[in-house]
């Protein structure tokens, strides 16, 4: 069977001179076996009608958010898809998806989506190495976009430089890798754990530690792009869910365990990144505010909080198990005593503190721990590139034996 074959694939095209190549690629992908769907933006009606595209891809060109019956084209045509590639992809239209503008069709599909987005650039002059967009460049990156590098050669304004659109085979590599990767953990179902928690002093004050939650959010999205069905329960973060996560916000450690309890059964994998509190005060201090001149010097006593982790894992009948270990020292010695105490399939170690501390950072540096004896180190990358490492060592190990063929549909 052809690699493309069945694959439905939205295609974006954009206002730039290369949309006559867009054409061509259209042509391949259906000799290929692929359904391409075509998303045309007003500029890019000015180099190719769109007669021509539907012509070759056989569906109807959907230029603007009004022209769908449906009335909700960024939400069916995203949903309908295995893949989104924006070929020609303007150094205008990278920057709109990198801040999260919309105002038309194309960009605001793009904010919809949890599938896969390839952007095959193409723009003229020095644009592609300017400084801002080089920072939209690796945002896209970091979030678990595939931007590729365009190529260098003769441009429109009859300069030599970078820019041309990535040719047809770079394009068309890109496409077999997304998809051949991204469906390795349709029918699973990802309970995570994100972020920290907050024990309450008083009504204003807290215990708690300096997780961001941008680890777990990436596994979640991770997860999801992947096929996966995901249940994200997150402590208090500034973040916003990753596109077709359910999320379920807590603030205590007890929140944290009422909730991952209530849908351990429905999980096929439990991935506990959350950063939860070990302690808690036995009782709050007062149910208002303690005043500076108010407070007597009373003792602040403290009671451990339930080892979520442990009491899930006593609990497991089919589940996968992954367990995060934030050390400040001795990190594998520490994470293979909590792979092995609690029981688990794999154990993620980061270090925390200092100037490349895994907490508030956009990166990480993580070693992975296997049931199996294994250990393999992931160098500093994104959290988000750190987030599918995890998934393919996860999946290497113990993917079949995580199965929800039992449970009944959600």
């Amino acid at each position: 069977m052809m690699p493309l074959a069945h694959r439905r694939i939205l295609l974006g095209v954009t206002g730039s001179i290369a949309a006559y190549k867009a054409v061509t690629l259209l042509r391949t992908l259906r000799a290929q076996g692929a359904d391409v769907r075509v998303v045309m933006t007003s500029a890019a009606k000015r180099f190719v009608t769109p007669l021509t595209f539907e012509v070759l891809s056989g569906h109807p060109v959907v230029d603007n958010l009004f022209s769908d019956p449906s009335g909700l084209p960024h939400i069916r045509l995203p949903e309908e898809a295995d893949l989104i590639l924006i070929a020609p992809c303007t150094a205008n239209r990278l920057a709109k998806y990198a801040l999260g503008i919309a105002d038309d069709l194309l960009s605001t599909l793009l904010l919809t989506t949890a599938r896969p987005v390839i952007l095959a650039p193409a723009m003229d002059g020095a644009m592609w190495r300017q400084p801002a967009l080089m920072h939209h460049v690796e945002t896209l990156r970091a979030r678990g976009v595939t931007v590729l590098d365009p190529e260098s050669g003769p441009l429109a304004s009859g300069q030599w430089g970078e820019g041309r659109m990535p040719g047809e085979e770079a394009i068309l590599s890109a496409l077999r890798a997304r998809l051949s990767a991204q469906r390795d953990w349709q029918g699973h179902r990802f309970l995570i754990s994100a972020g920290p928690t907050r024990e309450a002093i008083d009504p204003v004050r807290f215990l708690s530690n300096g997780s961001t939650g941008k680890m777990g959010y990436a596994i979640a999205e991770a997860a999801v792009q992947r096929g996966g069905e995901v249940v994200l329960v997150s402590g208090p973060t500034e973040l916003l869910p990753p596109a077709g996560v359910e999320q379920v916000s807590v603030v205590s450690a007890e929140e944290m365990y009422q909730a991952l309890s209530l849908r351990f059964p429905w999980a096929t994998v439990l991935i506990m990144a959350a950063a939860v509190s070990d302690f808690r005060p036995r009782k709050p201090l007062s149910d208002r505010k303690i005043k500076k001149d108010q407070w007597n010097g009373e003792p602040l006593e403290l009671e451990r909080t339930p080892d979520i982790l442990a009491a899930l894992s006593a609990q497991r009948t089919h589940q996968c198990l992954v367990g995060f270990a934030a050390e400040t020292e001795d990190v594998l010695r520490h994470g293979h005593d909590k792979l092995m105490r609690k029981r688990l399939d794999m154990v993620v170690v980061n270090r925390v503190g200092g100037s490349e501390s895994a907490f508030g950072s956009e990166t990480n540096d993580v070693f992975v721990l296997t049931k199996h004896g294994a250990t393999v180190h992931i160098p500093r990358s994104s959290k988000r590139a750190v987030a599918d490492r995890i998934l393919d060592e996860l999946h290497r190990i113990n993917a079949p034996a995580c199965t929800s063929e039992f449970l009944p549909s959600s």
